[in-house]
């Protein structure tokens, strides 16, 4: 009786520690696919909450407009995410203007890296891929891109504070 009850308890830690092995195995893909997830949600709400007639908005003259900056984000996500893929596509975001444009273009570029960040794992992590600006692993320019989307988000945060509205990550 004594041999069974520790063949069963041995067979439960086991699965246990096969459990937590297996959670943990993504842990760093994972999360990077949760600040991505983050940052594109609150990147396109911005984009669709600016009424079309602030997309021409520029809080200076020296720097981009209210589209410019969204085209600027879909153009950086296309051009990188596209690399991560395997082929590397010619963004044009930048040159558009109209809202409905624009909002399309994003949600193109967040299909391209929604598909880069799906197949992030932490085995493939250090994969080295050639991007516009040299060699770099998966993860660090899957997190790369998120870090410019955070930057620019800030940025682009200012433009809607100034035409009074909240950005969506405030607005929780």
């Amino acid at each position: 009786m004594m041999n069974r009850y520790k063949k069963m308890m041995f067979a439960a830690v086991l699965t246990g520690a096969c459990a937590v092995q297996t959670f943990a195995a993504d842990q760093l893909s994972m999360e990077a696919k949760r600040n991505y997830n983050g940052i594109k949600n609150n990147i396109l709400k911005m984009a669709e909450a600016m009424p079309e007639e602030n997309y021409s908005f520029k809080p200076t003259p020296e720097i981009r407009s209210f589209a410019g900056m969204i085209g600027h984000i879909a153009d950086a996500q296309l051009g990188t995410c596209s690399a991560v893929n395997g082929a590397m596509k010619q963004p044009g975001a930048s040159k558009m203007t109209a809202k409905a444009d624009l909002v399309a273009a994003l949600k193109a570029s967040n299909d391209e890296c929604d598909t880069a960040f799906a197949a992030l794992t932490d085995a493939n992590a250090t994969d080295m891929i050639k991007t516009r600006r040299g060699e770099s692993s998966r993860l660090g320019t899957l997190v790369g891109i998120t870090m410019h989307d955070q930057e620019e988000y800030g940025y682009t945060a200012v433009y809607m504070r100034l035409k009074g509205m909240t950005p969506p990550s405030s607005a929780k």
